[in-house]
């Protein structure tokens, strides 16, 4: 996938944000879990796949899946032992985000902070845009 689509007519696809607005920021917290999670997984070349799929109460949804098949088009990210990847399109969708990793006494969970998301549902697992 390319950093830009052509500008075409009516129902054209808007072009990508620059390369460097496509990238998806990783909390030290974050890292650390994902890093522990491969660790407890103890399979080589495995890695953190952060998708992007239609669903959800809000019209998307994350997904979290380890994986180990790398696309072409993958962002990688690599953060103190942390080995995540996010797919082109999924990339379009999450550009300029953050992955946070929060614990506290009732729950722990992974958490994105999306700029692109104009609405989210109360799970934090679905947005719309």
């Amino acid at each position: 996938m390319s950093a830009t689509h052509a500008a075409g007519g009516a129902g054209a696809a808007p072009p990508a944000p620059p390369v460097a607005e496509r990238s998806v920021g990783l909390t030290d917290s974050a890292a650390a879990r994902i890093a522990f999670l491969l660790r407890e997984e103890n399979q080589p070349g495995l890695f953190l796949r952060i998708a992007v799929t239609g669903g959800g109460c809000s019209g998307f949804q994350y997904n979290f899946d380890f994986d180990r098949e790398a696309q072409d088009d993958d962002l990688v990210i690599e953060k103190n032992g942390a080995s995540v990847r996010i797919d082109g399109v999924s990339l379009d969708l999450l550009a300029g985000s953050v992955i946070d990793f929060v614990e506290d006494m009732m729950s722990a969970s992974f958490q994105v902070k999306n700029p692109n998301a104009t609405s989210s549902c109360g799970c934090g697992s679905s947005f719309a845009v």
